[in-house]
């Protein structure tokens, strides 16, 4: 049985069975179809007039969050007030220098360029370093994956350092959950950015009411922004599809507002300023405040917030789009802005507290304050839009409870919203709000949230431009030198910020994170349990075609997390009933490490055991990106994938009469090695069919077994009634409810983790029938417990 089992798994891995397989066989020019494809996908080539477009449609997804920093750098920077004008011509170099060091020069001309095909993210990285090196951590994948027009990697010397760095990560399981870890804690603090940026943004917007208005209390400000953020979250479910047409022209007339004020500024009170372009000014400002300098990079920092969010939400938008924006309008733009600011603080140092809107003209000030506003609303919406976008990437690689997943949007992929993320995100960036009624505390809280994932996604680049790229180590070693001696310098003046609500985003990230490993540690072990625990070919065939139970009309459709092999559910459920359904169908929805799969190429399918078995094998693959809706659609390309399998497996059987099961194999072992056997040809395509039938010395046995399969099953046409009426019959669904326990000598934190957070989580999560949408009428859950 052992041995039967290790036949099943190097063969799977060897095969690339499936009913697209087939067709490879009869049009061979497909491979040089996949490669122009991917060349498509790789040289977009944009005319001018629409990459203008594109670049600005782009300024309302991308760069509503940078562009709204201006709001609060200055009052979080000199949170005690300025002492000496010249402090303020320091802190606007240090902006100039962080805002071309980090945005413009490490994101726009760096990291956007190791873009998934177009998404960004930290787990679009991870998703770009699982295709150039095997450190998924679950170990699902095959060979035929490869093949998809999505699955685009780069090949490499095996002796180059790039294949070291290859080897050093595979090498042990503990990097790989180093790795995934690091991940996961950028993940946890994006959504961290996705609970700060609305409160702060709001409710520095908001703020402008109390210029007006000295007197106000500072409650009032605190009810308006809560007030906005509840209006901003409640309309989360019509998507942005609808009044995302505005948020260009509002971040663009922003933009233009705030650098035409910024040389309004400069030329009225001091144009001295511009002085800060020369970087002795940073070193002045260092020695002449010392400590309180080097914990003011904490303020300083936030003038590059959202830059994460810039290359969160690339989606829909190619590099060269954003880089346009970004160099002709928001860069300079916002040079201008604190350029501005700092001019009027040389003259005017005790309006800090509200140097933006201090600084505005009386005559525009409250059309400024409208646009800051709404201005305020499409930074938070990119960041919320940007959390559901991640948040859907963990979930798709196993690292986050399933939740339900909405697209809004029929034109656009990337457009989802996430209910039960959306209001704890509500009820977070509320707490937040009222509970410190001061945008420093929540500048500190979001300044930590930041720093972190900028350093998650430099220890990624690192790993991208070796394995990826192939950049020589010398080129990797400066970037990664130059990128964490900034960060590493912001994180620390961010440390000595703790205690004043630097705190809140990593204990809003620690929760995520624990939520985010044990979910993902209970799917490994269930996964551990499935593959090992699977039943041998062996003893399915020593049952006979008719499985020693009674074959009842109807297609069971048995859902499994195995892509090969057949799940010990399965044994489970034909041991404790009497009767099994005419056609079984094995259906394995599984994520790959790509953006997305094409329709054309998302199933494989193949059978299972010899034909008179009825027993198929359905792989439905999907992207990151994509959503995986049970329905009737999807139950009919079910359908129409296995009966077109039926039909090519027909026609191939005509095609030979020496070789008929080499049509389970994508490519047979005789295409790959010219001087390989007939005999062992026979012997991979069989073993394919997830058989181990002893074929390897008896090349004469296909003809027996085929012969009695065609005795007991028919011609193509006889099988193709056989299924349609099995399927008039009525399809049923068989889901495994499989409960994991900690063993009782476990320890007391995995015993915690297992039988407690897990379980929880397992208990308030969706179940597999509503995800997939079954009717009840047609649904039988077979459960189980294991102990890990």
């Amino acid at each position: 049985m052992a041995s039967g089992m290790e036949i099943d798994e190097e063969n799977n891995n060897e095969s690339k069975g499936g009913m697209w397989d087939l067709e490879q066989k009869l049009d061979q020019p497909m491979d040089e179809e996949a490669g122009r494809l991917r060349n498509m996908y790789r040289e977009k080539k944009f005319s001018t007039l629409l990459l203008l477009r594109l670049a600005y449609q782009s300024l309302g997804v991308v760069y509503g969050d940078l562009g709204t920093s201006p709001l609060y750098v200055y009052n979080n920077t000199f949170p005690h007030g300025i002492d000496d004008p010249e402090d303020v011509i320091g802190a606007l170099s240090l902006i100039i220098y962080s805002l071309t060091l980090i945005p413009l020069l490490k994101y726009v001309f760096i990291v956007c360029r190791a873009n998934d095909n177009g998404q960004g993210g930290t787990f679009a990285l991870y998703s770009l370093l699982c295709r150039h090196a095997k450190i998924n951590t679950i170990p699902n994948q095959h060979r035929t994956d490869e093949e998809l027009t999505t699955y685009s990697r780069s090949t490499f010397h095996e002796h180059s350092f790039a294949a070291k760095t290859k080897r050093w990560l595979e090498a042990y399981p503990f990097r790989k959950n180093a790795l995934l870890i690091l991940v996961v804690v950028g993940t946890c603090m994006v959504i961290g950015d996705g609970i700060l940026t609305p409160a702060i943004s709001v409710l520095s917007a908001s703020g402008g009411i109390k210029v007006d208005h000295p007197k106000m209390s500072n409650d009032v400000v605190v009810v308006v922004a809560v007030i906005i953020l509840v209006g901003l979250f409640s309309l989360q479910h019509y998507g942005t599809d609808r009044v995302g047409w505005l948020f260009a022209p509002v971040v663009l007339l922003w933009f233009l507002l705030v650098g035409g004020i910024g040389i309004y500024n400069i030329w009225k009170y001091d144009s001295s300023v511009l002085r800060a372009f020369s970087p002795v000014y940073i070193y002045r400002y260092f020695r002449r405040r010392k400590s309180e300098g080097w914990t003011s990079l904490g303020g300083i920092m936030l003038s590059i917030t959202g830059t994460e969010a810039l290359f969160a939400d690339l989606a829909h938008f190619p590099v060269s789009a954003i880089q346009l924006a970004f160099t002709v309008v928001c860069f300079p733009c916002l040079l201008l802005a604190y350029s501005g600011q700092a001019a009027y603080l040389m003259q005017n140092k005790d309006h800090v507290v509200d140097a933006f809107y201090r600084s505005i003209p009386e005559s525009i000030y409250w059309p400024v304050f409208v646009i800051a506003t709404l201005a305020a609303i499409v930074a938070s919406q990119a960041t919320i839009s940007a959390t559901f976008s991640i948040i859907k990437q963990a979930l798709a690689l196993g690292c986050f409870p399933r939740v339900k997943v909405v697209h809004t949007s029929k034109k656009f992929l990337g457009q989802i919203y996430i209910p039960d993320i959306n209001w704890i995100l509500m009820v977070l960036c509320i707490a937040v709000t009222a509970g410190f009624k001061n945008q420093s505390q929540i500048g500190n809280a979001y300044g930590t949230a930041v720093v972190i994932v900028m350093l998650v996604t430099t220890l990624l680049m690192t790993l991208i431009m070796l394995l990826v790229w192939h950049c020589h180590w010398v080129v990797v070693l400066i970037f990664t030198v130059l990128s964490l001696v900034v960060e590493c310098t912001y994180f620390s003046a961010v440390l000595f910020k703790l205690d004043q609500g630097g705190w809140v985003p990593l204990v809003i990230a620690a929760a995520f994170l624990l939520i985010m490993y044990v979910w993902h540690y209970g799917t490994v072990k269930r996964y551990e349990f499935e593959m090992h625990s699977k039943v041998s070919m062996a003893w399915i065939l020593g049952l006979g075609p008719s499985l020693g139970l009674v074959r009842v009309p109807g297609i069971g459709l048995v859902y499994t997390e195995l892509a090969s092999g057949v799940p010990h559910i399965f044994s489970h459920f034909i041991t404790n009933l009497p009767a099994i359904h005419s056609v079984m169908v094995f259906v394995c929805v599984k994520y790959l490490p790509v953006y997305t799969v094409p329709e054309d190429e998302r199933f494989l399918v193949k059978r299972i055991g010899p034909k008179n078995f009825h027993m198929f094998r359905c792989v439905a693959r999907y992207g990151y990106k994509d959503l995986h809706k049970k329905d009737d659609d999807f139950e009919k390309k079910l359908f129409d994938n296995l009966f077109m399998f039926v039909r090519l497996e027909s026609m191939m059987d005509g095609c030979s009469d020496s070789d008929e099961y080499s049509l389970y194999g994508q490519q047979t072992q005789h295409s790959r090695d010219n001087g390989s056997s007939s005999t062992a040809n026979i012997e991979l395509s069989y073993s394919s069919m997830d058989s181990i039938a002893p074929v390897k010395s008896h090349p004469q046995g296909n003809n027996t077994i085929t012969s009695s399969g065609h005795e007991s099953g028919q011609t193509e046409v006889d099988e193709m009634e056989f299924l349609n009426n099995c399927r008039d019959a009525g399809v049923v669904h068989i889901l495994g409810n499989t409960v994991i326990r900690a063993r009782r000598e476990s320890r007391f934190y995995k015993k915690l983790a297992i039988d407690y957070i897990y379980a929880f989580l397992r208990k308030i999560c969706r179940e597999n029938s509503v995800i997939f949408n079954i009717p009840h009428e047609s649904l039988l859950n077979v459960g189980q417990i294991f102990f890990v």
